[in-house]
């Protein structure tokens, strides 16, 4: 399916690696421009060329900067002025204790997770409004609508994006601008394979046998027991994006291999 989105502009933040990364080259693949982002100035590059070099047609751009540092946010959005859409993909995550977790850990996530893709979306929401076309996607989790106990301080976070994105969409009435939220359940990330490989590491086992194994004995509510691709991610951001797309509107779009149970 062609989604109509060649030459929009599209700043994904956190997009150097993980379902960041898979949003950029989905989005790419459909012919946007794509600004990538991170705090690491050569592994924003390095994307880029990869970016270039997989779809020579678009020209993705180096946005790198921590966006937690309201200087480099500010320096972000001289170069970038206006964006077409914006994926908050940008996040913290680790398991943690409850009692482990300090105030300098809430402000942390808070700060991160919240804030910094407020702020974000604070700039570029006006001129989507006044350009009557936009597309802003908040990146969330299942862990927002069910808490796991296993890192409250992120699925906390994850809950307060559910709330922001329905907040803001109620200031798109009657326009061509959507703001939605994306909660992926368990994702085959770079530190998740590098985990279960950890775990199984004096099996003799191919990896899928090993995913296999972590998710029967880990995650036996999932109900595709086997991890989220990040591509399959990227490619539904693609199409929330899209002019497709535009009744979604402060959804709470799940796509958690059935993790969630559904109340009727």
């Amino acid at each position: 399916m062609e989604m109509g989105l060649t030459n929009k502009t599209a700043l994904v933040t956190g997009s150097t690696k993980g379902i960041g990364k898979a949003i950029a080259f989905e989005l790419a693949k459909e012919g946007a421009q794509v600004f990538i982002n991170g705090r690491n100035a050569e592994e924003v590059e390095r994307t880029v060329h990869e970016l270039k070099s997989a779809f020579p047609e678009t020209s993705p751009q180096n946005a790198a900067a921590d966006l937690v540092d309201r200087a480099q946010r500010e320096a972000l959005f001289e170069k970038f002025p206006n964006v077409d859409i914006l994926v908050n993909s940008m996040g913290n995550y680790e398991i943690m204790q409850y009692e482990d977790i300090d105030d300098a850990i809430w402000e942390k996530y808070i700060s991160t997770n919240v804030l910094a893709a407020n702020a974000l979306t604070k700039f570029y929401m006006p001129s989507m409004l006044e350009n009557q076309y936009g597309r802003i996607i908040f990146i969330a989790s299942e862990e927002a609508v069910m808490p796991s106990g296993q890192m409250p301080q992120y699925g906390v976070t994850k809950s307060m994006l559910l709330s922001l994105a329905k907040s803001l969409s109620k200031l798109t009435k009657g326009t061509e601008v959507t703001v939605n939220t994306i909660m992926p359940g368990p994702t085959l990330s770079e530190n998740v394979q590098q985990i279960i490989e950890g775990i199984y590491n004096d099996e003799d086992m191919p990896f899928s046998e090993k995913e296999k194994a972590f998710m029967a004995s880990n995650l036996p509510q999932s109900e595709i027991q086997r991890f989220i691709r990040p591509f399959e991610i990227g490619r539904l951001t693609a199409f929330i994006c899209s002019p497709y797309a535009s009744a979604f509107k402060g959804s709470p779009i799940r796509m958690d291999g059935g993790m969630v149970p559904t109340i009727f």
